[in-house]
């Protein structure tokens, strides 16, 4: 498990908005409620949700310093 700042990387930034997979799942309207991924994996979902206290992002910290 990490700690501390996430490393950015743009490669998967934008891997992850040009998926197939993510566009056929909100084409054809087979999205999940949000909050369900407890439902649909709930080892994946415990580990981000570990993942998630454990770590920040640092161009959420930049907007924050600059708001």
């Amino acid at each position: 498990m990490k700690f501390g700042m996430r490393k950015p990387s743009l490669k998967k930034r934008v891997a992850a908005r040009t998926s197939i997979k993510r566009q056929v799942i909100h084409r054809t309207g087979a999205k999940m409620p949000k909050g369900c991924g407890w439902v649909r994996d709930p080892k994946k979902a415990a580990y981000n949700k570990v993942y998630n206290k454990t770590t920040f992002d640092v161009f959420k910290l930049i907007k924050k310093l600059f708001k």
